[in-house]
């Protein structure tokens, strides 16, 4: 590695963690470019485990000595950034309380068929905007056996900072793609086609209870989650096998999407 202090925060060299957008980090135009920014030393870690590219790191000078064994793990030359508390703050515009920050490389967009190959229970998001949802169900599907997440058009982006972040580092130990359009036709003839059974999780008079007996037997289920707002699509829940719902009392008829979905996976894991 290669240790550099910042003094001045307009320092271009960190204008990765500064002053790109989250929009010019993804570089559409340029996806073998594309980059995106881990925070807390936690989730470093992890996308060091799970091999990601480094481009460099900036750290607060305090955690300098600490982190001998994470630098360890960095390829040679590796610019490692270290600032005061105050100047990372300055950089990043918010008051800094961890203080690590790593730039890397995005990794190439995976296909629904390589996602989903020896997959037996995935998630389907469709309209999910919200990127802490998306961290918390990434999160919620790695620790209770989903093997993939599917996004459809319209969700955000799981390689933005807070989703990163809120999933422990999860969206890079899970398998996830993107769907194509026409949606939701193709990615359910799709599925169908690869054995699964497509349940929907949304509120309708012949919905099942999301713990019938017949759901944990099925050998292959996609579950659709919706947006936060006003859930499934009616043309995604037309689509299709199947409605559950969660059992609720207290006349509550639902709950955050991401909390949904933990309770969906554990009922729905394979046994």
């Amino acid at each position: 590695m290669t240790i550099i202090r910042i003094d001045d925060p307009q320092d271009q060299r960190i204008d990765i963690y500064a002053r790109l957008t989250e929009h010019q980090l993804r570089n559409v135009l340029e996806p073998q470019k594309a980059l995106m920014i881990a925070e807390s030393r936690y989730v470093i870690e992890v996308a060091l485990e799970q091999k990601m590219q480094v481009v460099s790191m900036l750290i607060d000078e305090r955690h300098l000595d600490t982190m001998s064994d994470v630098f360890n793990l960095l390829p040679e030359g590796t610019p490692v950034y270290i600032a005061t508390r105050e100047v990372m703050s300055a950089i990043t515009g918010f008051e800094v309380t961890r203080g690590y920050l790593c730039a890397l490389r995005r990794p190439q967009p995976r296909s629904l068929e390589d996602v989903l190959v020896g997959a037996r229970r995935v998630a389907v998001l469709e309209g999910i905007v919200d990127v802490s949802n998306v961290g918390a169900i990434f999160r919620s599907a790695a620790a209770l056996g989903v093997d993939a997440v599917l996004l459809a058009p319209g969700c955000c982006d799981p390689y933005s900072r807070r989703a990163l972040r809120v999933s422990m580092g999860c969206v890079l130990k899970v398998h996830w793609a993107r769907l194509p359009k026409p949606w939701p036709r193709a990615t359910v003839d799709l599925l169908h086609e690869q054995g699964f059974s497509c349940a929907a999780l949304a509120l309708r008079d012949d919905a099942v209870q999301l713990d019938d007996p017949g759901l944990a037997k099925t050998n292959k289920i996609a579950l659709f989650l919706g947006t936060e707002g006003t859930g499934l699509t009616q043309r995604a829940i037309d689509a299709c096998d199947t409605s559950v719902i969660i059992p609720m009392a207290n006349e509550v008829d639902s709950l955050n999407v991401g909390a949904a979905a933990a309770i969906a996976f554990w009922e729905l894991r394979v046994r």
